[in-house]
């Protein structure tokens, strides 16, 4: 008698589901991706926080210091992870905070006819995550990152504070910006809803961004290349997209989407997979020669190219079955525009 009794229930229960309208999802999906992204703004706060905390008012001292440069390191890393789980939501939604938290040291440099930004430490010019890693790792850094900054007009060697006044600067102004950055985004997120289109659209972009942001490191333009962790982004930014995807699911699959939804986890898995197999956070070596235009069978057939070809099938938006190509569909299921790429 129990197994049929179950039998009604659960049936009666699927029957709810599908009962929802689209405008139900929406109100669903909406407050549930707000809370996840606000916990995790507020993971990256918090590690901002105790970095800030460890941060000494004096100068830093390499060998001295060392186990205090490795907590504040590991505090960044920490942000790093909270960033990269949001970035696909927040990029599209607050750009200006996008730019300011998560720019390149060389988008902040200006023209030919500037000196750049002369104080590394201060919250003004360069700033941001990648502003405060170039500090953390200033003694780690290498060699052909160098040589590629050097090249950028108004170019300043990292280095650690070397005085009191510029510790207390990275302290109290570049760390305390990426804090109040951080904090804006909180405040202006808690005031309005996720707008789910934009959200979603800037999931797709950032499945999309996987195989340039490869391509960046090949260049060594890649974001966190003073840590050396560009594997280590690239798993939290899958992370972070099936863990916004998700929330979608009910209202994917109540619009008989289960094929599209089931090949886009099976690519994430894979993909994840191709990530994991290796235990360094740093990229495979790349190997000599190297063209992201043409790249030879001989440098296809190396740990790196094996990861190149399994970015480009996972997300390429032309191929049938890509993540991309089936989020975009799903786009269009959902009433959403679909990517379309720069």
């Amino acid at each position: 008698m129990r197994y049929p009794a179950l039998s009604v229930v659960l049936l009666a229960s699927l029957s709810a589901c599908t009962d929802k309208s689209d405008a139900d999802f929406r109100a669903d999906v909406s407050v549930a991706a707000h809370t996840s992204i606000i916990e995790d703004l507020e993971g990256l706060a918090q590690a901002a926080r105790r970095l800030q905390r460890v941060s000494p008012t004096r100068a830093w001292d390499s060998f001295k210091d060392r186990d205090m440069i490795r907590e504040m390191q590991e505090a960044w890393k920490n942000a790093r992870i909270a960033w990269e789980h949001v970035e696909g939501a927040i990029a599209p939604m607050f750009p200006g905070y996008n730019a300011s938290m998560d720019s390149r040291y060389e988008d902040f440099l200006p023209g030919p006819d500037s000196t750049g930004d002369r104080n590394l430490f201060d919250g003004t010019g360069v700033v941001g995550m990648h502003a405060i890693e170039r500090i953390l790792f200033a003694r780690d850094i290498r060699p052909e990152i160098v040589r590629f900054e050097k090249n950028l007009t108004g170019y300043m060697p990292a280095a650690y504070p070397t005085n009191d006044g510029e510790a207390i600067a990275f302290k109290t102004q570049l760390v305390q910006r990426l804090i109040d950055d951080t904090n804006g985004v909180i405040t202006e997120l808690q005031q309005t809803k996720v707008e789910l289109a934009t959200a979603y659209g800037g999931l797709v972009s950032l499945m999309a961004e996987q195989r340039e942001k490869l391509k960046a490191a090949t260049q060594n333009e890649e974001e966190s290349r003073y840590a050396n962790i560009t594997l280590f982004d690239l798993r939290n930014n899958l992370d972070g997209t099936k863990k916004v995807y998700v929330l979608f699911r009910d209202w994917i699959l109540a619009k008989s989407a289960a094929t599209s939804d089931r090949r886009i986890l099976d690519r994430l898995d894979t993909l994840m997979e191709a990530y994991y197999t290796t235990n360094s956070d740093s990229l495979p070596e790349i190997p000599q020669g190297w063209s992201s235009d043409a790249p030879s069978p001989d440098s296809l057939n190396t740990p790196f190219g094996a990861l190149w070809m399994e970015i480009h099938r996972a997300v390429d938006p032309a191929t049938d079955g890509s993540v991309v190509f089936e989020m975009n569909r799903i786009a269009r299921v959902l009433g959403f525009p679909a990517f379309v790429g720069d």
